[in-house]
């Protein structure tokens, strides 16, 4: 017995000279980081210091501290920054779904202010600023060197008044200057119509109302048309909408999926990763879904467009999106300002991130720019054709009856229509007839 209880003290003796051997150079490591991190708020106080002091002209020191501060965050990736009081308030307004301005969401890279999307209805959008276009000027000031922030401050004014400013466009051979009238922005959320038995819900933004208003304009549009059955099947139009509230992507995917994981986040510290999956019931009855994405889809539309392509409830149809995968979470400061801080990556079900990447649509589908001269009207092919039918004194078609007949013009006119879309907008037209043909391949009932 004496001899056990020796060992076991001998034994705890060496873990614990052990203990304190490693130990001690991991301590003093971390006393020698603290050290480091107090030398260095050192430094930047006697700056600020003399700045206060020596600088030519006389500084205001709130608005030194909050530059620095800006600083700080923006120097950590470009979606993390400070929030003035200011600043706060517009972004409560924004969220919303009512705000003054251009009507643009808009990111840094290489310097300038890069075009997000433009909100459907905006003057922005009206004055035909794409998707991945570049501001280098405002009024003929550069934004280069600028913060986020003081670029976009120099882009709001008066509701009413003019502004210029100088676009640089991939495919275009010089910048270009597009003048624009601001406005006070008004965000509807969702809108619904049916297109050839087809619903199409338009989602422009990812606030307060997105839920409410998509749930509404899907029930009203089917109801509509008769019921659910005389539906073909949906369209999701996610594209150039530039993201927004996180919860109300997660409820936009659940209303089309019966279970399974809508998005994971994983942050800094394992403990800190949340799962959301989807609740039973789904909105459409498990009709096909062609969601629609394109460069200006970014953050909430491609956790939607992600989940839904993810659990093959959807065809995504498009171009590829944004590819902004990170979380920003909006923490209040003392003041009345706030911090936006990126505090985490999400994952899409099958655990991909598409942070710098972009969700890729199933099947790639461009939009053909627009001609810009009119189609010369002396060319033979846009002269109007004319057919048997149009020949006075024709023999009518015997083998068909008046019904047979009547489908028949029905079909005509709905290809028609389909044509004239295919004109308007060609990733819709393109994402209907999809529908037309998953369609086709149902069973029929017996």
């Amino acid at each position: 017995m004496k001899k056990f209880l020796m060992a076991a003290a001998v034994g705890t003796l060496t873990g614990a000279i052990v203990t304190t051997q490693v130990a001690a150079p991991l301590l003093a490591q971390e006393q020698a980081r603290t050290t480091n991190v107090y030398e260095q708020l050192d430094l930047f106080g006697d700056i600020f210091e003399r700045i206060r002091s020596q600088y030519v002209e006389e500084v205001d020191e709130s608005e030194l501290i909050e530059a620095a501060i800006n600083g700080m965050l923006t120097s950590l990736d470009p979606h993390s920054s400070y929030l003035s009081p200011e600043d706060a308030a517009d972004m409560r307004v924004q969220t919303r779904g009512e705000f003054g301005g251009l009507g643009i969401e808009v990111t840094q890279e290489e310097g300038f202010v890069k075009v997000v999307s433009p909100i459907d209805g905006t003057p922005a959008d009206t004055a035909g600023i794409e998707a991945g276009d570049f501001i280098t000027h405002v009024d003929g000031e550069s934004v280069l060197g600028l913060t986020l922030n003081d670029a976009v401050e120099m882009m709001r004014g008066p509701v009413g008044s003019e502004i210029v400013i100088t676009v640089v466009r991939e495919g275009e051979p010089e910048p270009f200057d597009v003048s624009i009238i601001r406005d006070t922005i008004k965000l509807t959320a969702v809108r619904a119509r049916t297109e050839q038995e087809t619903v199409v819900l338009r989602v422009t933004t990812f606030n307060d109302q997105t839920f409410k208003n998509l749930e509404a304009g899907l029930a009203e549009e089917v109801e509509a048309a008769g019921g659910m059955d005389a539906v073909r099947g949906i369209v999701l139009d996610l594209r150039n909408n530039p993201g927004g509230l996180l919860t109300q992507a997660i409820k936009v995917s659940d209303a089309f999926l019966e279970k399974g994981e809508i998005v994971s986040t994983r942050g800094r510290e394992p403990e800190d990763g949340e799962r959301f999956n989807a609740t039973p019931g789904d909105m459409a009855n498990g009709k096909p879904i062609v969601v629609l994405i394109n460069g200006g889809s970014a953050s909430a539309s491609e956790i939607v467009a992600g989940a839904l392509q993810d659990h093959r409830r959807a065809i995504v149809v498009g171009t590829k999106s944004f590819g902004k995968g990170s979380v920003q979470t909006v923490m209040p400061l003392r003041g009345d300002g706030a911090m936006r801080l990126t505090t985490a990556r999400y994952y899409t079900p099958s655990g991909r991130s598409i942070q710098a990447l972009g969700v890729s649509p199933d099947i790639v589908v461009e939009q053909p720019r627009r001609a810009q001269e009119e189609e010369d009207e002396t060319d033979v092919s846009a002269r109007p054709t004319r057919s048997e039918a149009d020949l006075r004194g024709r023999l009518d078609n015997d083998s068909l009856s008046e019904d047979e007949i009547r489908q028949i013009e029905e079909e005509q006119a709905e290809a028609e229509e389909a044509a004239k879309l295919r004109e308007d907008d060609y990733q819709l037209a393109y994402a209907i007839d999809i529908l037309k043909g998953l369609t086709a391949l149902q069973p029929g009932e017996q």
